[in-house]
């Protein structure tokens, strides 16, 4: 369970490719450059436990790093290419790294983040170099190929999006394993998704982002091959899936939407026999969305809601979806307890914070408060990720939002996600997003943002007309009492939307204590 065994089993089997180019990694390739790598970890004094930061685009030397990273007992940051030098610099020096490897394509921001950790003792670039960076494949190509002579298992670190605040790194602390031991992604991928060394796996979305980076590196352990898209695109995810043959894919709901708002030509287009499993997660899926993805597609579509800190994972298939719809899963790790503000357990039914009961233990590194507000303050072995949600008499969890986004209007707690799920199924919005906004009679009040999918459609009409929509559907309380229009919502490539920087426009200097 591990490439260096499929390396010597199937050298010349695709470890991945890039959808796009085209480009094969082989596992003797993969085997040979991760080595050379750890080498070179180890001959600038990097050593177990200590950690590096990768910030790159999706590319054929991502994966390489990782798994030198991985064998070499060390902790990787990956980090969002979409961010600016200063946000790189926070989370680098925030991880602790000790090493940061870029790339030329992000030559400009690279240029700038040089400047701002000169205490960093080595910047790499891979495709060519800036000033003050050095070429990451001449320094690799001098290291041997053959294993370090102290190998064990090193640990992601990873980072929240920062759609609510700062992103925050997630530590889990290192096992001092041998890096070929199976790990409890492995048993769950295994059993759930029937992943093996047959698998061919389609990642739409960065490789910075827990679930693609985990399940890909998982694929990987099994000996499946990787189709890594650069970009996503909705109809090339689907001329892919025919091109490569693929049997297993992971998506987030958004990227659901942009293909089910393709033309009904174009979705009917591709040939998607092979596709025998398709997992989505990361965010609440519309249940019209969902609904028609699996008439579209059959009964091959998962659903996991778990977080990167790893305290809890619940799952369904498309038949107990279609029986308990809405719902994000069971519980596979973790039980599930849904608490009010006190942490008292509530009644099946009712809403409340969801804590799960695991024995996995994780902070967040250089936030102590964060860390002790994760932790439940009766049972030490619960944690929650900050999400709101209900158990069914079935205990099926559904989620309704996370807390942050919740508006107080006139002391009323109101969720969002109910009025997002439905403004997204309207065949004139191409993506939206519900806020809490300043309001002096009754603290704050519902405001839509709305990216059309013509800009002409745009106006007082149309405001009118989505209002409406809400109302035909949901209490009037929960929909939107304006509608402000976007020509592209801040979403990250993972399909995540930065809320915080919407509601800042509209809360400014105002206090509130959900901004």
């Amino acid at each position: 369970m591990h490439p260096y065994i499929h390396a010597k089993n199937t050298p010349d089997k695709a470890a991945f490719i890039m959808a796009s180019s085209g480009k094969i990694t082989t596992y003797k390739e993969l085997d040979e450059r991760s080595n050379q790598i750890a080498h070179l970890f180890r001959q600038r004094g990097l050593k177990a436990g200590d950690g590096i930061s990768i910030f790159m685009e999706n590319n054929s030397r991502f994966l390489e790093i990782c798994w030198a990273a991985q064998r070499s007992g060390l902790y990787f940051t990956p980090i969002s290419s979409r961010l600016t030098a200063g946000e790189v610099e926070y989370i680098h020096r925030d991880c602790n790294s000790k090493m940061i490897i870029s790339s030329s394509y992000l030559g400009q921001i690279a240029k700038d983040l040089v400047k701002i950790t000169k205490n960093t003792p080595d910047h790499f670039m891979i495709d060519g170099v800036e000033e003050g960076w050095k070429s990451f494949e001449q320094e690799m190509e001098k290291m041997p190929k053959i294993t370090i002579n102290d190998e064990e298992m090193g640990q992601d670190m990873l980072y929240s999006s920062g759609t609510t605040g700062k992103p925050k790194g997630i530590r889990i602390p290192l096992k001092h394993i041998s890096i070929e031991q199976s790990e409890g992604l492995m048993a769950l991928v295994t059993t759930l998704y029937k992943t093996n060394s047959n698998t061919i796996y389609l990642s739409p979305a960065p490789l910075y982002h827990a679930a693609p980076l985990r399940f890909t590196m998982g694929v990987n352990y099994l000996g499946g091959t990787n189709i890594i898209m650069e970009n996503f695109d909705a109809e090339e995810s689907l001329s892919f899936i025919e091109k490569y043959k693929v049997t297993m894919s992971q998506w987030v709901p958004t990227m659901f939407v942009r293909m089910f708002k393709l033309p009904k030509e174009i979705r009917g287009k591709y040939n998607l026999s092979s596709h025998q499993c398709a997992i989505h997660a990361a965010a609440p899926c519309p249940i019209d969305i969902k609904r028609m993805m699996i008439d579209w597609w059959g009964n091959i579509i998962h659903e996991f809601y778990a977080g990167s800190e790893a305290n809890g994972f619940v799952a369904c298939n498309s038949e107990e979806w279609l029986a308990h719809q809405g719902t994000v899963g069971k519980p596979v790790v973790g039980t599930p307890h849904i608490c009010d503000e006190e942490g008292k357990e509530l009644p099946v039914g009712l809403e409340g914070t969801i804590w799960f009961e695991s024995d996995v233990k994780f902070t967040y590194h250089n936030d102590i408060k964060k860390t002790l507000e994760s932790k439940h303050p009766d049972n030490p072995t619960w944690s929650t990720l900050g999400d709101i949600g209900k158990l069914d008499k079935d205990n099926f969890l559904y989620l309704t939002d996370r807390k942050a986004f919740m508006i107080i209007s006139g002391g009323i707690n109101i969720y969002p996600q109910e009025a997002e799920d439905l403004i997204i199924t309207h065949p004139k919005v191409y993506d939206c997003a519900v806020i809490g906004v300043p309001n002096d009679e009754f603290g704050e009040e519902v405001k839509a943002v709305v990216q059309p999918m013509k800009w002409s459609d745009i106006g007082s009409d149309f405001e009118i007309e989505i209002i409406n929509f809400c109302k035909k559907n949901l209490s009037s309380i929960k929909c939107p009492r304006t509608v402000d229009f976007e020509k592209e919502l801040p979403r990250h490539p993972t399909g995540k939307l930065y809320k915080r920087l919407l509601k800042d426009r509209y809360w400014g200097n105002k206090n509130s204590k959900i901004v």
